[in-house]
């Protein structure tokens, strides 16, 4: 499974947060493929391919709150454009073998990276997402919460965390909500995601 990377240290405030994707461009998606035929695979890349000069590439799969927390929805589309992407950075072009390995893991999955804040180094460490909006509550098939947080300019704590659901139980073209709650069972964060609002 693929670790979550740390990005650039943001100045974030806050803990809960409430999030609703929606379509980033004029560019309308029917709905969230959990599965990539040959077909999508190819527009996947050359997605990527063409995204050098765009600021607003990942719009389409993230959203960042007022307080700087962030929710990533890495459906297999994301991430075979994000691998073109990179490879387009370096000169170079994916091979099959750089394809098998980008998607590894990912169909079938609806797979949410979260950035969330704290007050200590540990303070995800026992967190637990479950998606809502579905018949019952989705349990998540894989969780990373980032054990020991990295300490932020204004004193608090920023844990990425990776969340993995089963993609059965989800409907592509509707809403799910993550909701992320702590040990006692406290609600700590909130994201609602449009899945028809992105590829």
């Amino acid at each position: 499974m693929v670790a979550v990377r740390r990005a650039a240290r943001l100045p974030l405030i806050g803990l809960m947060a409430t999030v609703v994707l929606w379509p980033a461009t004029g560019q309308p998606a029917a709905a969230a493929a959990f599965s990539l035929s040959d077909g999508e695979r190819q527009e996947a890349i050359r997605a990527g391919q063409r995204s050098l000069a765009d600021g607003a590439f990942g719009a389409e799969w993230t959203q960042r709150d007022e307080g700087g927390q962030t929710l990533t929805v890495m459906t297999p589309f994301h991430r075979l454009a994000l691998a073109a992407r990179n490879a387009a950075f370096r000169g170079s072009a994916l091979t099959p073998k750089d394809v098998t390995s980008a998607l590894k893991g990912t169909e079938r999955a609806l797979e949410l990276w979260v950035t969330l804040r704290g007050d200590r180094p540990d303070f995800a460490r026992q967190y637990v997402p479950a998606l809502l909006g579905t018949r019952t509550d989705v349990k998540p098939r894989f969780v990373q919460n980032e054990r020991t947080a990295l300490r932020d300019e204004d004193g608090r704590y920023t844990a990425r965390c990776q969340y993995v659901f089963p993609a059965d139980a989800v409907n592509g073209s509707g809403r799910v909500t993550l909701v992320v709650r702590d040990g006692g069972e406290r609600e700590k964060a909130k994201f609602t995601v449009d899945l028809a609002a992105m590829r």
